[in-house]
């Protein structure tokens, strides 16, 4: 439903997250309304067809920076319906030039017997 818009476009960039090299991208929550940070399991990010580790993956909201595995022992965060996250992947640059970045949440939903895994690649643009 809302897949478009979980990307936030021209929102690619190398950086680095405490010294290492990594590259970033703004991602808005794939549900309707706001969920305790406890509720996303997990964010499967891709970047021209290769998976990226889950350990090195780092999602922050609200000034805070979590590991998949702390995001399960949070409770006092939320990420709030349309405010984008920054989501981070260490260990890697880009180069300049487009690349097509995907990114998969999944997301436990109190009254889905399933988790939610809204999916959406999108091509961006690093800039040099």
């Amino acid at each position: 439903m809302f897949d478009p818009y979980i990307i936030v476009p021209d929102s690619l960039r190398n950086t680095d997250h405490d010294g290492t090299d990594a590259f970033a991208f703004d991602a808005r929550c794939g549900y309707y309304r706001r969920l305790i940070l406890s509720m996303v399991e997990d964010l499967q990010v891709t970047v021209d067809g290769e998976p990226q580790p889950r350990e090195n993956i780092r999602l922050t909201v609200a000034g805070e920076t979590f590991t998949m595995d702390a995001l399960a022992r949070e409770f006092r965060l939320a990420w709030e319906f349309g405010e984008p996250a920054t989501v981070t992947v260490l260990g890697c640059r880009l180069s300049p030039g487009t690349h097509e970045l995907g990114l998969s949440e999944t997301l436990r939903i109190s009254y889905l017997p399933t988790p939610h895994v809204p999916a959406t690649v999108q091509r961006l643009e690093v800039a040099a």
